[in-house]
């Protein structure tokens, strides 16, 4: 009995020095501290390491996180148009290190503290504004929110390193009401752009064919101007090659087979009348000569002087008496004279007036 009483002993013993030697030292981890107590006293704040302590009287009461942590908090308030919104906030902490002491100490429960503080500034900043300002002022809600923890919570060792609001949450009916305004407003300048479009395409449009009008009168002018230069060339070039005394009727002949030349191919008819012998050809030949020399001849007879009066009798006695056939032959020459010298006259007054123009 003594042998097994001694044996029991010294089994106690050796666990007590196996417990003694546990319990004498502790290890803390990277961005931990441990609140170590003496005896149910605050005594020290170990940080990351080895560390010995008095097995039986010192105790680690709790370790303390250095991390930044990150709390997510959900706040319903109503804004200044009555209007009742959900406003996700995050907010991302940590200890001052140096101060855990406060941190671990001071508050029972540091988040419920947190979260009062970030509902109570929320509300009172969300409270001043309309929906749409609020949307729009996420940013200064998150600062307002920032600066009311860090001044609340510096004293009890805890660092507020960013407030995030995340999200504005309307209730759904005023969501869809708010994507109906929306659309409506969308359309709306949708339709005042294409109108403005449209206004600018039809002043666009209008603009060019004005400018292709004008193109188009400048091309008309040009054509006509080269037109009459080509007969006065043809026509000098004609007296120059000795035809005196018709050659208006052999540039009329040209120019009509010309137009002609250009009916056949540039219209859509299949069939051309003309006649159908040369007699006919000389008679149309002659009218547009006869047209031609009348016109020109009653231009001069307007811009020519206008004679004085005298009655049929001087006007008798005045004239030499003739055989009238003679002064049929003669009056015909010299209508003949008078429509050769009014076409020279009217080809050589186109000449000049080209050339002046060329000038």
């Amino acid at each position: 009995m003594i042998i097994l009483a001694a044996l029991i002993a010294l089994v106690v013993v050796l666990l007590l020095v196996v417990v003694t030697i546990f319990d004498g030292y502790f290890i803390v981890r990277t961005r931990e501290a441990a609140i170590v107590e003496r005896l149910g006293k605050f005594n020290a704040v170990a940080h990351a390491g080895f560390h010995f302590k008095l097995p039986y009287i010192d105790r680690v009461r709790d370790k303390v996180s250095l991390q930044i942590h990150q709390l997510d908090v959900m706040v319903e308030t109503k804004t200044k148009d009555n209007v009742f919104v959900q406003i996700p906030v995050a907010v991302q902490y940590e200890v001052v290190e140096g101060r855990e002491r406060e941190a671990f100490y001071r508050l029972s429960d540091h988040e419920q503290q947190i979260i009062a503080y970030v509902q109570d500034n929320v509300r009172s900043s969300v409270a001043n504004m309309n929906l749409d300002d609020s949307f729009s002022s996420k940013d200064t809600i998150a600062q307002n929110v920032g600066l009311s923890l860090r001044d609340n919570m510096a004293e009890y060792g805890w660092n507020f390193v960013n407030t995030l609001v995340t999200d504005i949450r309307p209730d759904t009916r005023v969501r869809e009401s708010m994507n109906s305004i929306n659309a409506a407003q969308r359309e709306r300048e949708a339709a005042v752009a294409q109108a403005e479009a449209e206004k600018i395409r039809v002043i666009k449009e209008a603009e060019g064919s004005a400018e292709a009008r004008k193109l188009q009168g400048r091309g008309v002018a040009e054509q006509r101007k080269e037109i009459v230069e080509g007969i006065a060339a043809q026509y000098e070039m004609l007296r120059n090659a000795g035809i005196e005394e018709s050659p208006e009727a052999l540039m009329l002949v040209s120019q009509y087979l010309d137009a002609m030349v250009d009916v056949s191919n540039n219209s859509n008819s299949n069939v051309l009348f003309m006649p159908s012998n040369p007699g006919g050809m000389g008679d149309i030949f002659e009218g547009m000569r006869d047209v031609l020399m009348s016109s020109h001849a009653m231009q001069q007879n307007s811009d020519a002087p206008k004679t004085t009066n005298k009655s049929p009798r001087e006007i008798s006695q005045s004239r030499p008496q003739s055989n009238p056939a003679q002064q049929q032959t003669g009056q015909h020459r010299q209508q003949q004279t008078q429509q050769v010298q009014s076409a020279r006259e009217y080809f050589n007054e186109m000449r000049d007036q080209l050339r002046g123009d060329g000038q």
